[in-house]
């Protein structure tokens, strides 16, 4: 199944170029009365092998329209963790290593030596929401990267285990400002962390690893490889993040990005695509620029 979050937060199905509206099916998710005790992880993705068969049933009947005139959200809405993977394919190190003045000297060595990374979740949009830069005088990059949700709750697992914990695979772009603070930091900003258009259940994808994928920004072609290039397999990041936290339902792995980073700015248009995953287009705007205490 594709499934969506899109306009007003209707749950969608994507089938044939159209997005049909399948939120009947959320009455089956249970409702808990004490919201502060509910359970790590995201509601859908915890729930997701009753929600399909809710999403079957709801389908026939369902309004519809064009895929491209819906505005996407992330298909995962609450998260307890972003995870990030650093350079994880062998000529982004090569990139980043040759452009020192850019990528920084901080973060050297193997990925186990420099250890996965954390976006917060208050970065987390979907394409149709766009990214705001709120830094426009510095350098701003897109790293287009293969987005895995994880489907169960996983703590210390092995990597024979660790691909039957993914509930799909999305889109992400793992958006980074360049300077000297910290990466976290710099890779946390609101809208640095794109997902979707939709989530691609596990059982659609025969292969995660051995997936072409593409960036361009303005129809100028960045990035373009296939995730068997990765230096860290997918199995061996689920077994490596597990032994230094519990993986919950709904928690993304943003599993590194190859070369071909570069920069975009106010006004620009990144197209990028996964094959067998899904196309998206996201806007790049500027941040708001006045002071704002919102309530």
């Amino acid at each position: 199944m594709k499934i969506a979050i899109y306009d007003d937060g209707q749950l969608g199905l994507v089938q044939d170029g159209m997005v049909h509206d399948v939120s009947a099916a959320l009455a089956v998710l249970p409702q808990g009365d004490k919201p502060w005790l509910a359970t790590h992880g995201d509601p859908l993705i915890r729930h997701l092998d009753v929600l399909k068969d809710a999403i079957a049933a709801a389908l026939p009947g369902a309004a519809a329209k064009p895929v491209a005139e819906a505005k996407f959200l992330s298909p995962v809405q609450r998260p307890s963790k972003i995870i990030g993977v650093p350079v994880n394919y062998h000529e982004h190190v090569v990139e980043a290593e040759s452009d020192v003045a850019t990528f920084s000297d901080r973060f050297r060595g193997s990925i186990e030596q420099q250890g996965f990374f954390q976006k917060a979740v208050s970065a987390l949009v979907g394409p149709g929401e766009g990214i705001a830069l709120r830094f426009p005088d510095r350098r701003n990059d897109h790293e287009m990267e293969l987005g895995v949700v994880i489907g169960r709750t996983a703590s210390n697992i092995g990597v024979d285990e660790a691909l039957s914990v993914i509930a799909g695979y999305a889109i992400a772009l793992d958006m980074v400002v360049r300077g000297p603070e910290d990466r976290s930091l710099r890779k946390s900003g609101d809208s640095f962390a794109v997902l979707g258009p939709w989530l691609v259940t596990a059982d659609e994808v025969a292969d995660p690893q051995a997936l072409d994928f593409f960036l361009n920004v303005n129809g100028e072609p960045r990035q373009a490889s296939n995730t068997g290039r990765m230096i860290m397999s997918i199995a061996e990041q689920i077994a490596y993040a597990s032994r230094f936290y519990t993986l919950h339902p709904g928690d993304i792995i943003m599993t590194g990005t190859c070369e071909g980073v570069g920069p975009v700015v106010p006004g620009d248009t990144i197209t990028c695509g996964i094959t067998g995953v899904a196309d998206m287009t996201v806007a790049i705007h500027p941040a708001y620029a006045d002071k704002r205490v919102l309530k």
